[in-house]
């Protein structure tokens, strides 16, 4: 049985009450930081499902301010990756290369909304209780509930950015295409316009075999949480990292076998039902047709040494000419460079932000 987390939906008044206040942990006491849940009633799934109530955890930073009309009017929403929460954006590297007084997304003058996607962290997800009776959501699902959390709960009708890594990168994308002129400019980081397909399909297929076919899983109906399904995780690992890091983080044999038991060990802290979960619902995800509807700036980032997202592709020399108003970088490999987790080194990208949120 789904376990529910409230009652009824909370109006904004009330969120703010039940925010809990993060100072302690900011960097500059000074700057607001928030963590809320937002009830969002009767979800319509893309896959058919309604559920009477979805939760949607986020984290605010900064102060609203707001137009003779009372709109809101210095709003940023960040979404997160794949295996990753909110929390992605609240590390002491992001508060002081984005955050911080005088840098790209500074806290004094933006609001920046950061939630927790759909099927993670403080938001619903299967192990909450309906475990693989819980909706087959996808992509678009997770933008959906992200829009209806500004929308109807924090009242935020435009962005001045939507920026997203990974898996919020390529939600960025459909964001830009299902609410057209929302945002004045998006950052898709680490990210495709392309259908899920090739060597990005096959890794993501090896996730959810061994999860599929793990005696323990038990059609997702297990008691005790499957193990076996974690021996290939390492595999995500070599996936995001660039392998000359890999090489001096693990230089010997014995090395090497410390770090992947280590990280066999890290993914059996996570649940095998919501990781399942995770990398199944790029199902719905393919933005190529619809890139001319994208309204506003944008900027795509990616990186050389990005094993996902491989620039050897011509993904975006082909497609970039679709966005009206988009363009692209691809950053070369270089010793600051870190795979596809360049993403979470803004000290690397931020000066791409800095651009585009200058209108240069």
């Amino acid at each position: 049985m789904f376990r529910s987390f409230a009652k009824r939906a909370a109006p904004l008044a009330a969120l703010s009450l039940a925010a809990h206040a993060y100072a302690a942990s900011s960097p500059d006491a000074a700057i607001p930081e928030h963590a809320a849940d937002f009830i969002e009633h009767d979800f319509h799934f893309s896959d058919g499902t309604i559920l009477p109530e979805v939760r949607i955890h986020y984290v605010t930073l900064g102060t609203p301010q707001r137009d003779a009309r009372g709109d809101v009017t210095n709003a940023v929403l960040l979404m997160h990756g794949t295996t990753g929460t909110g929390k992605a954006y609240l590390t002491p590297l992001m508060r002081k290369e984005l955050f911080a007084q005088g840098e790209p997304l500074d806290a004094s003058r933006y609001f920046i909304v950061i939630p927790d996607g759909l099927g993670r962290g403080g938001s619903s997800k299967p192990s909450d209780g309906m475990r693989t009776n819980f909706p087959k959501y996808g992509y678009g699902d997770v933008v959906d509930a992200n829009h209806r959390l500004l929308v109807d709960g924090l009242k935020i009708n435009h962005l001045r950015l939507v920026l997203g890594t990974s898996m919020g990168g390529m939600q960025t994308w459909m964001w830009g295409e299902r609410y057209p002129g929302m945002a004045d400019a998006l950052m898709p980081i680490a990210s495709q316009p392309i259908a899920m397909a090739g060597r990005n399909w096959l890794w993501r297929q090896m996730v959810v075999g061994a999860i599929r076919n793990d005696p323990g899983w038990q059609g997702g109906a297990y008691t005790t949480e499957p193990t076996q399904w974690t021996r290939v995780m390492p595999l995500f690992t070599l996936m995001t990292n660039n392998p000359a890091r890999l090489q001096s983080a693990s230089p010997d044999r014995a090395s090497a076998t410390r770090t992947y038991d280590t990280l066999v060990a890290d993914a059996g802290k996570t649940d095998a039902n919501d990781a399942l979960y995770w990398f199944e619902s790029s199902w719905d995800y393919d933005p190529a047709p619809e890139l001319s509807k994208i309204r506003g700036r944008l900027f795509a980032v990616n990186f050389a040494d990005d094993l996902i997202n491989a620039t050897d592709l011509g993904v975006m020399q082909k497609l970039i000419g679709d966005v009206p108003g988009g363009r692209f970088v691809e950053m070369p490999e270089t010793a600051q460079s870190y795979g596809h987790q360049t993403l979470a080194h803004p000290e690397v990208w931020k000066p791409y932000l800095a651009q585009l949120m200058n209108g240069s």
